[in-house]
């Protein structure tokens, strides 16, 4: 099968062009800037996309262009860094701009072979401090902004084209147009699906797996039980299935777990680690800190479960973990990409690990697991929950964790959440969650005086986690949430709701 490589240069968005490109039925991979023209010619590339980055292409030991690329004749999409670095290498000019730009922009005109078809208003996400001055010989300008002149150019001709914006993101509406008319310019396969990923990670696992035994956390999330009918697909009764309650779920969420899975026909055995937990985070308050606590204790209750089963059963020697590519990305696991968070499953792992780790769901999204999940025959109920982040509460919990805290939080995310499911708004936002923070304030219950906890509540709207933007709930909504949780929660006395956006922040506070 063919392929279009994209080359990381450490944009947090790299793994989203893959995404996109999925959606078109596109095989793609993701190499370094140091590929070789070989391996390109043995992914069957026919056309190459060069990602956007964190760095200038001024700055000492920037990556450059893969070498011979130019000489190649396989048709270019530079986004962001990558146009920079294309524009630098053909003669253009390329400096720091005087008005920067992140978020949204409006192209104020806009033409040239990827933007044929599309008519009306043009919305691009934008992230650059750099810009395009003088397009190389060859190539004409076709989209400008009111502060950026140069948002794309092309040389149709090469089949070489720029963009300054990011064509992935979902809030470029009209972005996925443009990576299909550069798909077009191609040539290249249409026949990548989710039977396709399944079937790939299948096989994937059987020639890792051989005949040995595999254990799996199952948190009751999409990913951890979408990943258990995969395993269970590849290797049957070889996969030994284990539910830790950490303690940090929402209120009811362990009995409903395990009464979900076990009608999934899921082999599960269940461990009640709360108190093992609960002192792993005594006194921790930083967020980083939290979920490296919890992944060490995690894989401590793993390996006395592990022995366990051993005894039992016999050797296990492979554990699998749900890490989806977001996790990765935002544990700076791309080339180069910039450091925003650890994931309890991304480099918080013991290094005298005692297992072989099987990834499975490693370059994939959320909402592509969930098209998995559907195709494996998940029901849409449990499909279709809001993600859930695997230390759970805890990094919703700001400051320290403490049972009576925890006990706060999952009465207030339990109003709210059942508040959005009775309002009928649950399918509005992609995720819908609520924080404890470390701030009290004074407020008035009646005639009395309280100093009470206050409470933030977030739902955002996206489709991969990638991105997001603040969901538009109703303001008479919010005010009855608002109101239900001061009165049957005597803690809280203040309610926030957050309209940040990704970015600038991210989706979870901690």
């Amino acid at each position: 099968m063919s392929s279009i490589v994209v080359i990381d240069y450490g944009s947090q968005y790299t793994r989203l062009i893959t995404r996109r490109l999925r959606e078109l039925q596109v095989f793609s991979i993701i190499e370094a800037p140091d590929v070789s023209l070989d391996t390109l010619r043995a992914h069957g590339a026919r056309g190459v996309i060069l990602s956007g980055g964190p760095r200038s292409v001024y700055a000492p030991g920037a990556p450059g262009l893969p070498a011979g690329l130019l000489d190649s004749g396989l048709p270019i999409l530079a986004i962001c860094y990558g146009m920079h670095l294309l524009a630098r290498a053909l003669g253009g000019e390329v400096a720091a701009s005087d008005a920067r730009e992140y978020g949204k922009a409006v192209l104020t005109s806009y033409g040239g072979e990827l933007f044929d078809g599309v008519e009306g208003e043009f919305v691009a996400w934008m992230s650059h401090g750099d810009s395009v001055i003088t397009p190389p010989p060859g190539f004409v300008v076709t989209a400008s902004t009111a502060d950026t002149q140069v948002a794309a150019m092309e040389d149709a001709s090469a089949a070489r084209f720029a963009l300054q914006f990011h064509p992935e993101v979902r809030h470029t509406p009209k972005g996925l147009w443009v990576l299909e008319r550069f798909v077009a310019a191609t040539g290249v396969d249409r026949a990548w699906t989710s039977e396709h990923i399944i079937d790939h990670a299948v096989a994937s696992v059987r020639e890792q797996v051989g005949e040995e035994r595999v254990l799996l956390g199952i948190s009751g999330g999409v990913d951890s039980s979408t990943l258990g009918l995969l395993l269970h697909r590849a290797i049957g009764p070889r996969l030994v299935a284990v539910f830790v309650d950490h303690g940090l779920l929402r209120l009811g969420e362990a009995e409903e777990v395990e009464r979900a899975l076990r009608s999934l026909g899921v082999d599960l055995s269940v461990v009640d680690a709360s108190e093992r937990f609960l002192e792993a985070l005594a006194g921790v308050t930083d967020p980083e800190e939290k979920r490296k606590a919890i992944g060490n204790a995690f894989i401590e209750v793993f390996y006395a479960e592990a022995a366990r089963v051993q005894d039992e059963r016999g050797d296990i020697r492979f554990l699998a973990q749900g890490t989806l590519y977001p996790d990765v990305i935002e544990s700076a696991g791309g080339h180069g990409a910039a450091n925003i968070k650890s994931h309890h499953n991304v480099g918080g792992l013991p290094a005298d690990l005692r297992f072989e780790l099987i990834e499975p769901f490693r370059t994939l999204f959320k909402d592509e697991v969930r098209e998995v999940a559907e195709a494996l025959g998940m029901p849409k109920h449990l499909r279709d929950r809001h993600p859930f982040p695997g230390p759970g509460l805890a990094i919703r919990c700001l400051g320290e964790v403490t049972h009576e805290r925890l006990e706060v939080l999952r009465r207030v995310d339990d109003i709210f959440i059942s508040s959005l499911r009775e309002f009928g708004h649950y399918d509005d936002a992609w995720q819908a969650l609520a924080v404890l923070t470390p701030l009290r304030s004074v407020g008035v219950m009646g005639d009395g005086r309280t100093y009470a906890n206050t409470v933030a509540l977030r739902a955002v709207t996206s489709v991969d986690g990638m991105t997001a933007d603040w969901a538009r709930l109703p303001h008479e909504f919010l005010a009855t949430v608002s109101n239900r949780i001061v009165n049957a929660v005597s803690e809280v006395n203040r309610v926030v709701y957050d309209i940040t956006s990704k970015p600038p922040g991210t989706i979870e506070w901690e």
